[in-house]
Protein backbone atom coordinates (compact mmCIF):
# COMPACT_ATOMS: atom_id res chain seq x y z
CA UNK A 1 0.00 0.00 0.00
CA UNK A 2 2.93 2.10 0.53
CA UNK A 3 4.43 4.08 3.88
CA UNK A 4 2.69 7.09 3.31
CA UNK A 5 -0.80 5.60 2.83
CA UNK A 6 -2.90 5.61 5.29
CA UNK A 7 -4.95 1.92 5.81
CA UNK A 8 -7.82 3.72 8.24
CA UNK A 9 -7.85 6.69 5.15
CA UNK A 10 -8.23 4.23 2.33
CA UNK A 11 -10.93 2.68 4.20
CA UNK A 12 -13.11 5.81 5.18
CA UNK A 13 -12.49 6.73 1.40
CA UNK A 14 -13.18 3.05 0.01
CA UNK A 15 -16.95 3.61 2.37
CA UNK A 16 -17.59 7.29 0.64
CA UNK A 17 -16.91 5.72 -3.07
CA UNK A 18 -19.13 2.86 -2.22
CA UNK A 19 -22.00 5.23 -1.30
CA UNK A 20 -21.17 7.49 -4.69
CA UNK A 21 -21.58 4.26 -6.94
CA UNK A 22 -24.65 3.29 -5.41
CA UNK A 23 -26.40 6.42 -5.84
CA UNK A 24 -25.36 6.55 -9.29
CA UNK A 25 -26.15 3.07 -10.39
CA UNK A 26 -29.87 2.45 -9.41
CA UNK A 27 -30.83 1.13 -12.43
CA UNK A 28 -27.73 -1.37 -13.01
CA UNK A 29 -28.90 -2.40 -9.22
CA UNK A 30 -32.35 -3.06 -10.67
CA UNK A 31 -31.14 -4.73 -13.30
CA UNK A 32 -28.56 -7.29 -11.08
CA UNK A 33 -31.36 -8.27 -8.97
CA UNK A 34 -33.62 -9.16 -11.58
CA UNK A 35 -30.81 -11.34 -13.45
CA UNK A 36 -29.94 -13.55 -10.49
CA UNK A 37 -33.29 -14.77 -10.76
CA UNK A 38 -31.84 -16.65 -13.39
CA UNK A 39 -28.09 -16.16 -14.16
CA UNK A 40 -25.78 -17.51 -11.39
CA UNK A 41 -24.60 -14.49 -9.54
CA UNK A 42 -26.63 -12.47 -11.55
CA UNK A 43 -23.85 -12.45 -14.58
CA UNK A 44 -22.98 -14.31 -17.96
CA UNK A 45 -20.22 -15.37 -16.44
CA UNK A 46 -18.51 -15.36 -13.11
CA UNK A 47 -15.64 -13.18 -13.64
CA UNK A 48 -17.62 -10.22 -14.29
CA UNK A 49 -18.57 -10.48 -10.12
CA UNK A 50 -14.77 -9.09 -9.99
CA UNK A 51 -16.08 -5.40 -10.93
CA UNK A 52 -15.80 -3.01 -7.78
CA UNK A 53 -19.27 -1.70 -6.12
CA UNK A 54 -21.08 -3.96 -4.61
CA UNK A 55 -23.53 -4.91 -8.05
CA UNK A 56 -21.86 -4.35 -11.80
CA UNK A 57 -22.43 -1.72 -14.01
CA UNK A 58 -24.55 -2.80 -16.93
CA UNK A 59 -23.56 -1.96 -20.28
CA UNK A 60 -26.32 0.17 -22.74
CA UNK A 61 -23.85 0.84 -25.47
CA UNK A 62 -19.83 1.47 -26.55
CA UNK A 63 -18.70 3.11 -29.41
CA UNK A 64 -14.81 4.08 -29.79
CA UNK A 65 -13.52 4.56 -26.57
CA UNK A 66 -16.73 5.26 -24.95
CA UNK A 67 -19.19 2.98 -22.58
CA UNK A 68 -22.44 4.36 -21.66
CA UNK A 69 -24.08 2.33 -18.70
CA UNK A 70 -28.13 1.42 -18.51
CA UNK A 71 -28.48 4.38 -15.63
CA UNK A 72 -26.68 6.69 -18.77
CA UNK A 73 -23.28 7.08 -17.12
CA UNK A 74 -20.53 7.62 -19.61
CA UNK A 75 -17.00 6.34 -19.44
CA UNK A 76 -13.95 6.75 -21.26
CA UNK A 77 -12.69 2.87 -21.65
CA UNK A 78 -9.60 2.23 -20.92
CA UNK A 79 -10.34 -1.54 -20.39
CA UNK A 80 -11.19 -1.85 -23.43
CA UNK A 81 -12.48 -5.61 -22.83
CA UNK A 82 -9.33 -6.61 -21.54
CA UNK A 83 -7.82 -6.04 -24.59
CA UNK A 84 -10.75 -8.12 -26.68
CA UNK A 85 -11.40 -4.43 -27.82
CA UNK A 86 -8.44 -2.87 -28.51
CA UNK A 87 -9.52 -1.61 -32.08
CA UNK A 88 -12.12 0.52 -30.08
CA UNK A 89 -15.79 -0.12 -30.14
CA UNK A 90 -17.07 -0.70 -33.54
CA UNK A 91 -14.61 0.60 -35.82
CA UNK A 92 -16.09 1.50 -38.87
CA UNK A 93 -14.24 -0.86 -41.31
CA UNK A 94 -15.09 -3.57 -39.04
CA UNK A 95 -18.67 -2.95 -38.85
CA UNK A 96 -18.76 -2.66 -42.14
CA UNK A 97 -17.25 -6.33 -43.19
CA UNK A 98 -18.96 -8.12 -40.57
CA UNK A 99 -22.80 -6.68 -41.61
CA UNK A 100 -21.89 -7.47 -45.47
CA UNK A 101 -20.58 -10.83 -44.22
CA UNK A 102 -23.64 -11.71 -42.18
CA UNK A 103 -25.58 -11.11 -44.91
CA UNK A 104 -23.69 -13.53 -46.94
CA UNK A 105 -24.06 -16.20 -44.57
CA UNK A 106 -21.53 -16.63 -41.02
CA UNK A 107 -20.45 -20.55 -40.97
CA UNK A 108 -20.29 -23.45 -43.39
CA UNK A 109 -17.20 -25.77 -42.60
CA UNK A 110 -15.62 -24.00 -45.88
CA UNK A 111 -13.18 -21.82 -46.74
CA UNK A 112 -14.40 -18.36 -47.60
CA UNK A 113 -12.65 -15.62 -50.19
CA UNK A 114 -11.65 -13.60 -47.06
CA UNK A 115 -9.00 -16.98 -46.27
CA UNK A 116 -6.41 -16.74 -48.71
CA UNK A 117 -6.01 -13.14 -47.94
CA UNK A 118 -5.89 -12.84 -44.26
CA UNK A 119 -3.72 -15.71 -44.24
CA UNK A 120 -0.99 -13.62 -46.20
CA UNK A 121 -2.01 -10.39 -44.10
CA UNK A 122 -1.03 -12.43 -41.19
CA UNK A 123 1.92 -14.07 -42.40
CA UNK A 124 3.16 -10.69 -43.46
CA UNK A 125 2.16 -9.10 -40.03
CA UNK A 126 3.52 -11.57 -38.21
CA UNK A 127 6.55 -13.19 -39.29
CA UNK A 128 5.41 -16.60 -39.27
CA UNK A 129 4.12 -18.60 -42.90
CA UNK A 130 1.55 -21.16 -42.04
CA UNK A 131 -1.79 -20.15 -40.09
CA UNK A 132 -4.82 -21.56 -38.39
CA UNK A 133 -8.05 -19.68 -36.45
CA UNK A 134 -9.56 -20.79 -33.77
CA UNK A 135 -12.25 -19.43 -31.57
CA UNK A 136 -10.53 -18.02 -28.97
CA UNK A 137 -6.83 -17.76 -27.42
CA UNK A 138 -7.81 -20.44 -25.31
CA UNK A 139 -7.89 -22.71 -27.85
CA UNK A 140 -5.03 -21.65 -30.13
CA UNK A 141 -2.46 -22.10 -26.95
CA UNK A 142 -4.68 -25.79 -26.44
CA UNK A 143 -4.19 -26.65 -29.78
CA UNK A 144 -0.49 -25.89 -30.34
CA UNK A 145 -0.28 -27.75 -27.16
CA UNK A 146 -1.53 -30.88 -28.82
CA UNK A 147 0.50 -30.28 -31.99
CA UNK A 148 3.78 -29.92 -30.00
CA UNK A 149 3.30 -33.01 -27.94
CA UNK A 150 2.55 -35.00 -30.98
CA UNK A 151 5.53 -33.78 -33.23
CA UNK A 152 8.25 -33.93 -29.96
CA UNK A 153 6.95 -37.35 -28.46
CA UNK A 154 7.28 -35.29 -25.20
CA UNK A 155 4.44 -34.80 -22.68
CA UNK A 156 5.33 -31.89 -20.47
CA UNK A 157 4.94 -27.95 -21.29
CA UNK A 158 6.62 -25.10 -19.56
CA UNK A 159 5.36 -21.63 -18.38
CA UNK A 160 5.93 -18.95 -16.26
CA UNK A 161 4.78 -18.46 -13.02
CA UNK A 162 1.43 -16.41 -12.98
CA UNK A 163 1.37 -16.85 -16.40
CA UNK A 164 -2.22 -16.33 -18.25
CA UNK A 165 -3.02 -18.24 -21.29
CA UNK A 166 -6.83 -18.39 -21.16
CA UNK A 167 -8.39 -21.56 -19.66
CA UNK A 168 -6.02 -24.15 -20.96
CA UNK A 169 -5.64 -26.86 -17.97
CA UNK A 170 -1.99 -27.32 -18.08
CA UNK A 171 -1.36 -23.30 -17.41
CA UNK A 172 -3.45 -22.89 -14.13
CA UNK A 173 -0.44 -23.17 -12.27
CA UNK A 174 1.98 -21.41 -9.78
CA UNK A 175 5.44 -22.77 -8.39
CA UNK A 176 4.79 -24.84 -5.22
CA UNK A 177 6.95 -24.99 -2.54
CA UNK A 178 9.69 -27.07 -3.45
CA UNK A 179 9.65 -25.46 -7.43
CA UNK A 180 6.92 -27.53 -8.50
CA UNK A 181 4.02 -26.94 -10.27
CA UNK A 182 1.23 -26.87 -8.00
CA UNK A 183 -2.44 -25.30 -8.87
CA UNK A 184 -2.85 -21.22 -8.57
CA UNK A 185 -5.44 -20.37 -6.03
CA UNK A 186 -8.33 -20.31 -7.12
CA UNK A 187 -8.26 -23.07 -9.48
CA UNK A 188 -11.30 -24.72 -10.75
CA UNK A 189 -11.17 -28.42 -10.64
CA UNK A 190 -7.81 -29.45 -11.83
CA UNK A 191 -8.47 -32.64 -13.99
CA UNK A 192 -4.79 -34.08 -12.91
CA UNK A 193 -1.91 -32.95 -10.80
CA UNK A 194 -0.50 -30.16 -12.51
CA UNK A 195 2.82 -31.89 -11.68
CA UNK A 196 2.30 -34.65 -14.29
CA UNK A 197 1.79 -32.01 -16.69
CA UNK A 198 3.68 -28.80 -16.12
CA UNK A 199 6.96 -26.79 -15.19
CA UNK A 200 6.91 -23.86 -14.24
CA UNK A 201 9.37 -21.44 -13.04
CA UNK A 202 9.83 -17.22 -12.91
CA UNK A 203 10.54 -14.76 -15.67
CA UNK A 204 13.81 -13.77 -15.62
CA UNK A 205 14.87 -16.74 -13.71
CA UNK A 206 17.28 -18.26 -16.51
CA UNK A 207 18.97 -20.56 -14.27
CA UNK A 208 15.82 -22.30 -13.13
CA UNK A 209 14.74 -22.63 -16.81
CA UNK A 210 18.07 -24.19 -17.81
CA UNK A 211 17.51 -26.76 -15.18
CA UNK A 212 13.87 -27.59 -15.70
CA UNK A 213 14.61 -27.28 -19.80
CA UNK A 214 17.69 -30.25 -19.20
CA UNK A 215 15.03 -33.22 -18.09
CA UNK A 216 14.41 -33.06 -21.46
CA UNK A 217 10.88 -33.98 -21.29
CA UNK A 218 9.27 -30.20 -22.47
CA UNK A 219 7.73 -30.39 -25.38
CA UNK A 220 6.98 -26.83 -25.65
CA UNK A 221 7.42 -23.72 -23.80
CA UNK A 222 4.13 -21.63 -23.71
CA UNK A 223 4.98 -18.02 -22.27
CA UNK A 224 3.47 -14.25 -22.88
CA UNK A 225 6.88 -12.44 -24.06
CA UNK A 226 6.14 -9.94 -20.85
CA UNK A 227 3.68 -10.81 -18.01
CA UNK A 228 0.19 -8.59 -18.36
CA UNK A 229 -2.01 -10.65 -16.30
CA UNK A 230 -0.80 -10.08 -13.16
CA UNK A 231 0.49 -6.35 -14.30
CA UNK A 232 2.94 -5.88 -16.45
CA UNK A 233 6.30 -7.77 -15.84
CA UNK A 234 9.21 -7.08 -18.56
CA UNK A 235 11.68 -9.40 -19.52
CA UNK A 236 15.41 -8.77 -18.47
CA UNK A 237 17.88 -7.52 -21.89
CA UNK A 238 18.65 -10.53 -22.80
CA UNK A 239 16.08 -12.85 -21.22
CA UNK A 240 14.58 -13.72 -24.76
CA UNK A 241 17.92 -14.28 -26.17
CA UNK A 242 18.46 -17.03 -24.35
CA UNK A 243 15.25 -18.45 -24.19
CA UNK A 244 15.59 -18.46 -27.61
CA UNK A 245 19.06 -20.41 -27.31
CA UNK A 246 18.08 -22.92 -24.08
CA UNK A 247 15.00 -23.72 -26.18
CA UNK A 248 16.78 -25.00 -29.06
CA UNK A 249 19.69 -26.72 -26.60
CA UNK A 250 17.31 -29.07 -25.69
CA UNK A 251 14.67 -29.90 -27.67
CA UNK A 252 11.58 -27.31 -26.52
CA UNK A 253 9.64 -25.69 -28.88
CA UNK A 254 8.69 -21.79 -28.36
CA UNK A 255 5.09 -20.89 -28.38
CA UNK A 256 4.91 -17.15 -27.60
CA UNK A 257 0.69 -16.10 -26.42
CA UNK A 258 0.46 -12.56 -28.12
CA UNK A 259 -3.27 -12.21 -27.17
CA UNK A 260 -2.16 -8.88 -24.38
CA UNK A 261 1.33 -8.12 -26.25
CA UNK A 262 -0.10 -7.03 -29.52
CA UNK A 263 -0.50 -4.05 -27.61
CA UNK A 264 3.38 -3.42 -28.40
CA UNK A 265 3.20 -2.48 -32.38
CA UNK A 266 1.42 -3.82 -35.28
CA UNK A 267 3.85 -7.35 -35.04
CA UNK A 268 3.28 -7.45 -31.27
CA UNK A 269 6.16 -8.00 -29.17
CA UNK A 270 7.45 -10.29 -31.74
CA UNK A 271 7.32 -7.90 -34.07
CA UNK A 272 9.05 -4.93 -31.97
CA UNK A 273 11.71 -6.78 -30.70
CA UNK A 274 12.68 -9.51 -33.35
CA UNK A 275 11.85 -12.92 -31.57
CA UNK A 276 12.17 -16.35 -33.07
CA UNK A 277 9.43 -18.35 -32.27
CA UNK A 278 8.35 -21.59 -33.22
CA UNK A 279 4.42 -20.77 -33.10
CA UNK A 280 2.71 -17.84 -32.13
CA UNK A 281 -1.05 -17.69 -30.70
CA UNK A 282 -3.33 -14.88 -30.20
CA UNK A 283 -7.32 -13.82 -29.90
CA UNK A 284 -9.08 -11.17 -28.56
CA UNK A 285 -8.40 -7.70 -30.63
CA UNK A 286 -7.57 -9.55 -33.95
CA UNK A 287 -10.78 -9.37 -35.36
CA UNK A 288 -12.55 -6.37 -33.35
CA UNK A 289 -14.54 -8.18 -30.89
CA UNK A 290 -15.54 -11.33 -32.88
CA UNK A 291 -14.61 -14.15 -30.45
CA UNK A 292 -11.46 -15.46 -32.74
CA UNK A 293 -8.32 -17.08 -32.20
CA UNK A 294 -5.23 -17.74 -34.22
CA UNK A 295 -1.69 -20.01 -34.26
CA UNK A 296 1.31 -19.58 -36.88
CA UNK A 297 3.59 -22.06 -37.50
CA UNK A 298 7.45 -22.09 -38.57
CA UNK A 299 8.54 -23.57 -41.60
CA UNK A 300 10.08 -26.46 -39.78
CA UNK A 301 7.41 -26.70 -36.95
CA UNK A 302 4.47 -27.06 -39.76
CA UNK A 303 6.60 -29.23 -41.74
CA UNK A 304 6.93 -31.32 -38.56
CA UNK A 305 2.57 -31.05 -37.60
CA UNK A 306 2.13 -32.17 -41.46
CA UNK A 307 4.13 -35.16 -41.42
CA UNK A 308 2.48 -36.50 -38.20
CA UNK A 309 -1.35 -35.48 -39.48
CA UNK A 310 -3.72 -38.42 -39.79
CA UNK A 311 -5.66 -36.89 -42.82
CA UNK A 312 -8.88 -39.55 -42.37
CA UNK A 313 -9.71 -38.54 -38.26
CA UNK A 314 -8.17 -34.50 -38.85
CA UNK A 315 -11.95 -33.78 -37.61
CA UNK A 316 -11.75 -35.67 -34.72
CA UNK A 317 -8.17 -35.50 -33.15
CA UNK A 318 -8.67 -32.74 -30.67
CA UNK A 319 -7.78 -29.71 -32.43
CA UNK A 320 -10.30 -27.91 -34.26
CA UNK A 321 -14.25 -26.76 -33.94
CA UNK A 322 -16.36 -26.32 -36.32
CA UNK A 323 -16.64 -22.53 -35.83
CA UNK A 324 -13.00 -22.48 -36.15
CA UNK A 325 -12.31 -20.26 -39.05
CA UNK A 326 -15.34 -19.25 -39.90
CA UNK A 327 -16.40 -16.59 -42.32
CA UNK A 328 -17.42 -14.11 -39.62
CA UNK A 329 -13.98 -14.23 -38.13
CA UNK A 330 -11.71 -14.22 -41.42
CA UNK A 331 -13.94 -10.70 -42.63
CA UNK A 332 -13.36 -9.26 -39.51
CA UNK A 333 -9.64 -10.38 -39.06
CA UNK A 334 -8.77 -9.07 -42.72
CA UNK A 335 -10.88 -5.42 -41.70
CA UNK A 336 -9.50 -5.22 -38.17
CA UNK A 337 -5.94 -5.86 -38.71
CA UNK A 338 -5.99 -3.99 -42.56
CA UNK A 339 -7.68 -0.89 -42.09
CA UNK A 340 -8.48 -0.41 -38.04
CA UNK A 341 -4.75 -1.55 -35.97
CA UNK A 342 -2.26 0.06 -39.00
CA UNK A 343 0.95 0.64 -37.98
CA UNK A 344 -0.17 4.46 -38.49
CA UNK A 345 -2.88 3.66 -35.31
CA UNK A 346 0.03 2.14 -33.49
CA UNK A 347 2.18 5.21 -33.67
CA UNK A 348 -1.21 7.47 -32.30
CA UNK A 349 -2.14 4.84 -29.55
CA UNK A 350 1.79 4.21 -28.78
CA UNK A 351 2.14 8.34 -27.91
CA UNK A 352 -1.05 8.50 -25.92
CA UNK A 353 0.34 5.76 -23.99
CA UNK A 354 3.30 7.57 -23.36
CA UNK A 355 1.50 10.50 -22.90
CA UNK A 356 -0.49 8.76 -19.81
CA UNK A 357 2.47 7.07 -18.72
CA UNK A 358 4.17 10.44 -17.75
CA UNK A 359 1.22 11.59 -16.06
CA UNK A 360 1.13 9.21 -13.86
CA UNK A 361 4.65 9.06 -12.77
CA UNK A 362 4.65 12.86 -12.60
CA UNK A 363 1.91 12.92 -9.82
CA UNK A 364 3.22 10.05 -8.35
CA UNK A 365 6.94 11.96 -7.89
CA UNK A 366 5.01 15.06 -7.02
CA UNK A 367 3.03 13.96 -4.10
CA UNK A 368 5.66 11.57 -2.87
CA UNK A 369 4.28 7.84 -3.39
CA UNK A 370 5.82 5.00 -3.25
CA UNK A 371 4.36 3.15 -6.48
CA UNK A 372 5.68 3.02 -9.72
CA UNK A 373 4.42 2.83 -13.57
CA UNK A 374 5.40 0.29 -16.38
CA UNK A 375 4.61 0.83 -19.93
CA UNK A 376 4.38 -2.37 -22.43
CA UNK A 377 3.70 -0.27 -26.03
CA UNK A 378 0.25 1.04 -25.83
CA UNK A 379 -0.36 -0.69 -22.92
CA UNK A 380 0.34 0.94 -19.08
CA UNK A 381 -0.15 -0.08 -15.58
CA UNK A 382 0.98 1.26 -12.08
CA UNK A 383 1.88 -0.57 -9.29
CA UNK A 384 1.48 -0.39 -5.48
CA UNK A 385 5.51 -0.82 -5.37
CA UNK A 386 8.58 1.34 -4.99
CA UNK A 387 9.80 -0.22 -8.34
CA UNK A 388 8.19 -2.43 -10.87
CA UNK A 389 8.00 -6.51 -10.06
CA UNK A 390 10.64 -8.78 -11.71
CA UNK A 391 8.89 -11.97 -11.39
CA UNK A 392 5.41 -12.98 -11.08
CA UNK A 393 5.45 -13.35 -7.45
CA UNK A 394 6.60 -9.95 -7.02
CA UNK A 395 3.55 -8.86 -8.88
CA UNK A 396 1.49 -10.84 -7.14
CA UNK A 397 2.47 -9.73 -3.45
CA UNK A 398 1.20 -6.05 -3.96
CA UNK A 399 -1.69 -6.43 -6.54
CA UNK A 400 -5.43 -6.54 -4.42
CA UNK A 401 -6.98 -5.26 -1.31
CA UNK A 402 -8.34 -2.29 0.02
CA UNK A 403 -6.05 -0.05 -1.84
CA UNK A 404 -6.40 -1.78 -5.59
CA UNK A 405 -10.33 -1.61 -4.58
CA UNK A 406 -10.29 1.63 -4.06
CA UNK A 407 -8.39 2.90 -6.56
CA UNK A 408 -10.82 1.05 -9.24
CA UNK A 409 -14.09 2.47 -7.72
CA UNK A 410 -13.01 5.85 -7.76
CA UNK A 411 -11.75 5.94 -11.18
CA UNK A 412 -15.08 4.26 -12.00
CA UNK A 413 -17.01 7.33 -10.47
CA UNK A 414 -14.50 10.08 -12.13
CA UNK A 415 -15.73 7.84 -15.16
CA UNK A 416 -13.01 5.95 -16.35
CA UNK A 417 -13.05 2.21 -16.76
CA UNK A 418 -9.93 -0.17 -15.99
CA UNK A 419 -9.67 -4.02 -16.21
CA UNK A 420 -11.37 -4.85 -12.98
CA UNK A 421 -8.16 -7.18 -11.78
CA UNK A 422 -4.96 -4.16 -11.46
CA UNK A 423 -4.45 -0.60 -12.71
CA UNK A 424 -3.77 -1.58 -16.33
CA UNK A 425 -5.31 0.64 -18.95
CA UNK A 426 -5.05 0.13 -22.80
CA UNK A 427 -4.96 2.89 -25.52
CA UNK A 428 -7.00 2.41 -28.49
CA UNK A 429 -7.60 3.90 -32.15
CA UNK A 430 -10.42 6.44 -30.40
CA UNK A 431 -8.63 7.33 -27.01
CA UNK A 432 -8.12 10.92 -27.07
CA UNK A 433 -5.47 13.02 -25.24
CA UNK A 434 -8.12 14.92 -23.97
CA UNK A 435 -9.22 11.00 -22.27
CA UNK A 436 -5.37 10.38 -21.06
CA UNK A 437 -5.17 13.76 -19.77
CA UNK A 438 -9.14 13.08 -17.71
CA UNK A 439 -7.71 9.92 -16.27
CA UNK A 440 -4.38 12.23 -15.29
CA UNK A 441 -6.43 14.34 -13.64
CA UNK A 442 -8.63 12.27 -11.48
CA UNK A 443 -5.46 10.35 -10.62
CA UNK A 444 -3.62 13.88 -9.12
CA UNK A 445 -6.66 14.36 -7.11
CA UNK A 446 -7.25 11.14 -5.45
CA UNK A 447 -2.89 11.01 -5.04
CA UNK A 448 -3.77 14.08 -3.07
CA UNK A 449 -6.36 12.67 -0.90
CA UNK A 450 -4.53 9.53 0.16
CA UNK A 451 -1.25 11.49 1.14
CA UNK A 452 -3.56 15.01 3.10
CA UNK A 453 -1.88 17.33 0.34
Amino acid sequence: MGENVSEDLVEKLLAREEERFEAAHPRSREVHEQAADDLLSGVPMNWMTRWPGRFPVYVHEANGARVTDVDGNTYVDLCLGDTGAMCGHSPAATVAAINAQLERGVTTMLPSEDAGAVGELMADRFGLRHWQFSVSATDANRFLIRLCRQVTGRTKILVHNHCYHGSVDETVVKIGDEGEAVPRYGSIGPPVDPMVTTRVVEINDLEALERELAHEDVACILIEPALTNIGIVLPDPGYHEELRRLATKYGSLLIIDETHTLSCGPGGYTGAYGLQPDAMSMGKPIAGGIPTGAYGLSDDLAARVLDVTVWDAADVGGVGGTLAGNALQLAAVRATLGEVLTPEAYDRMIALAERYETGVVDSIERHGLDWSAVRLGCRVEYMFSPEPPHNGAEAHDVIGGPLDELMHLYMLNEGILFTPFHMMALICPATTAEDVDRHTEAFDRIAAELTGA
